[in-house]
């Protein structure tokens, strides 16, 4: 229902006309008319007091209104103040924002600039490294590294100016001209303060300059020299310390002219890069001592490799300078290989670690040697193991030609026929110098044992002698050990003037090899016993002067050079030494030694070292068993390996039309040797014989 403001006035107006239609006689009017009147008073003074308020009211409204426009201008006044404050807030976040990602950006190039830094391997790209990345971090036009020397001296060794297109040092191999800076005066020995980069080593801070010509700290002559020759304007300069944590300063990093970002203004060098360059001249510093570390340590372990090749080819005579040839000659034909853009090694390439490894590989191809006894090696004669038994077999015959004297002297006294017997004795005799000129002859290895030679031999062997003297006296204890179960002789004893015995016989150690053939893989076929010094034997060799245990112990260099090579922790880009070092005695076909690989088992590496090492032995000089071959010659016979695929016939190929084997022979080879070489007759390979 509706809400009626004047229902009670109505009420009363309703009610007053009623009483003035009604017949009520004056007397009950009167009644009627006082109450009706007593209740339009009551309205009516209510009514009068609500008017009142609304007067009141409405003064209050208007000054509730005055109040809410004068706020309502306040309000729109602050508004446009906090706007004002919310557009210089929101370009102040912005100013922010873009300072953070700045410095955020640095920060990252920072970051990445050390972890470069620390994977970079060549000394002269780490150096460039550290000042490309300072120039970046200050945008500065120019930088100059210098390193501390051992003499306390700071050399330049780059220097790098943008707008003067300059860079000299590092990888572009032109010459630093700037002075050398020493830590200390040459006469007084008075440390060098005045010198700005010679002060940051020697206070180990970090020192600005805002302005070089208007400096007096610091003498800057020799950096206004360069001005005046370059045309330049030194002004700001800022030299950082390179000093890993800890350890003692290596270098200074001196920048030149930091620029503004916009416009290219220079300006002053500001705390913020002096934190920014140090960071990154710290890190800079570890990772040089570390690169310095790495550096050494390969050095050193080279100089080890290589004493161990030089020791090897100054234990004997007869290999000479042979492990410090094969390398040359391996890195002649691999660049060659390398080179070649057409054919089969058209896609070989060598990384700088691969070529690390190759050389290493090479240099230790031969380290197995160091077991092989050095009267095996040099075993110039078949009696030869300390010395040349022949003496002791010579004494044996002098022994039976006095023998034979007293014999025919004997008989004379006993009444015979002096002049039958001196010429009996005579016979005797010539035969005996006959008998040890063979025995001599057959001793030297020049001629192969025919069947005839080797009866001959054996029956001078069954000559007999008498021994006077116990044989036990004076013995090694291995002689006892080797003569333990021998039935000692009754003296005077009866001996042959050659003789094969018990004793000649050298078991291996603990009765059986020193190593498992299986565990690497090993295809050679070991003899019965370490060795066998047997007279008779030894004499019976068929052609050189070397026997079965002998060869094989000639041989085992290369087993002892795989189990060697095995025992050694090659990190990851050194893992393919010991393949490259222990397959130059292989063959294409599978009939070489000690694991008997194809060439389909073989790295192009491994069967170059086989080029190289057969090359090195026909070529060398230096030997006292042979003569120097002639370069034809040894590059023919190689010719003949090939087409019984000894060695690789596409590598030897490219040996020959490369030029490596001439540029080898130029460098290493007498004169004498370098003859005239058929190629085009060399490079004729056999035909395929029909299967």
């Amino acid at each position: 229902m509706a809400f009626e403001p004047f229902a009670d006035e109505q009420q009363v107006i309703s009610d007053s006309d009623e009483l003035l239609k009604s017949e009520l006689n004056e007397s009950a009017f009167r009644p009627a008319y006082a109450a009706l009147l007593k209740e339009y008073k009551k309205l009516y003074k209510t009514s009068n007091r609500l008017v009142h308020m609304s007067d009141r009211s409405e003064e209050g409204l208007k000054e509730a209104n005055a109040k809410i426009q004068a706020q309502q201008v306040e309000l729109e006044q602050t508004h446009a103040k906090l706007e004002k404050h919310a557009d210089l807030l929101e370009e102040k976040v912005r100013e922010r924002t873009r300072a953070l990602e700045i410095s955020q950006a640095k920060l990252e190039r920072l970051v990445s600039l050390g972890i470069s830094l620390s994977l970079e391997q060549n000394s002269v790209r780490f150096s460039e490294m550290i000042l490309a990345g300072a120039k970046e971090l200050t945008h500065a036009d120019g930088a100059t590294l210098y390193i501390r020397t051992l003499d306390n001296r700071l050399e330049p060794q780059i220097v790098s100016y943008d707008t003067l297109d300059m860079h000299r040092g590092g990888t572009s191999e032109l010459p630093v001209q700037l002075p050398v800076v020493t830590l200390r005066d040459p006469v007084t020995m008075q440390p060098n303060y005045f010198n700005m980069v010679a002060h940051a080593v020697l206070t180990e801070r970090t020192v600005r300059v805002g302005n070089s010509y208007e400096s007096v700290d610091f003498d800057h002559q020799a950096q206004h020299q360069f001005d005046i020759d370059n045309g330049y304007r030194t002004l700001s300069l800022m030299a950082v310390p390179l000093k890993p944590r800890g350890g003692e300063t290596i270098g200074v990093l001196q920048l030149i002219n930091a620029r503004k970002s916009s416009g290219g203004r220079t300006v002053p060098f500001t705390e913020e890069m002096v934190e920014m360059v140090g960071a990154l001249a710290s890190q800079a510093a570890v990772a040089h001592q570390n690169q310095e570390l790495v550096t050494s340590q390969e050095r050193l372990l080279d100089s080890i490799i290589k004493l161990t090749a030089s020791a090897i080819d100054a234990k004997s005579p007869y290999t000479g300078g042979h492990c410090e040839r094969v390398p040359e000659i391996g890195k002649l034909l691999a660049q060659a290989a390398c080179e070649t853009e057409e054919g089969l090694f058209a896609e070989f390439d060598m990384s700088e670690e691969q070529w690390r490894e190759f050389e290493i590989g090479a240099w230790l191809h031969d380290c197995g040697k160091v077991t092989t006894p050095d009267y095996v090696m040099d075993k110039a004669t078949k009696l030869e193991t300390i010395y040349n038994r022949i003496h002791e077999v010579r004494q044996r015959f002098e022994i039976k030609h006095r023998d034979y004297q007293l014999e025919a002297l004997q008989a004379q006294l006993e009444g015979g026929d002096k002049r039958a017997l001196e010429q009996q004795l005579g016979e005797r005799l010539q035969q005996l110098q006959d008998d040890f000129a063979f025995v001599a002859e057959c001793n030297v290895g020049g001629e192969f044992m025919v069947p005839e030679r080797v009866e001959r031999l054996r029956a001078i062997a069954a000559i007999e002698w008498t021994r006077y003297f116990d044989d036990r006296l004076g013995l090694s204890q291995d002689e006892e050990f080797r003569l333990q179960g021998v039935v000692k002789k009754r003296l005077p004893a009866t001996e042959k003037l050659i003789s094969d015995k018990k004793e000649h016989l050298f078991p291996y150690p603990k009765g059986e090899l020193p190593y498992r053939m299986e565990a690497y893989g090993f295809k050679m076929q070991a003899p019965k016993y370490l060795n066998n010094t047997g007279e008779l034997y030894n004499l019976s060799i068929p052609k050189g002067t070397l026997n079965s245990e002998e060869r094989y112990k000639i041989n085992e260099h290369m087993i002892q050079t795989v189990i060697m090579l095995d025992q050694l922790p090659f990190p990851r880009n050194l893992s393919q030494v010991p393949h490259i070092a222990c397959n130059h005695h292989e063959t294409m076909i599978g009939t070489g030694y000690p694991r008997q690989l194809t060439k389909a088992d073989m790295s192009v590496q491994a069967r170059i070292m086989a080029i190289a090492d057969i090359f090195e032995a026909l070529t060398a000089s230096d030997r006292p068993y042979k003569k120097a071959k002639p370069l034809s010659e040894s590059l023919r016979i190689m010719s003949f390996m090939r087409n019984d695929q000894h060695i690789d016939a596409d590598l030897f190929e490219l040996f020959l039309t490369s030029g490596a084997y001439l540029d080898y022979a130029r460098r290493f080879l007498h004169p004498d040797q370098i003859d005239g070489v058929d190629i085009d007759k060399l490079l004729q390979r056999p035909e395929a014989k029909p299967a």
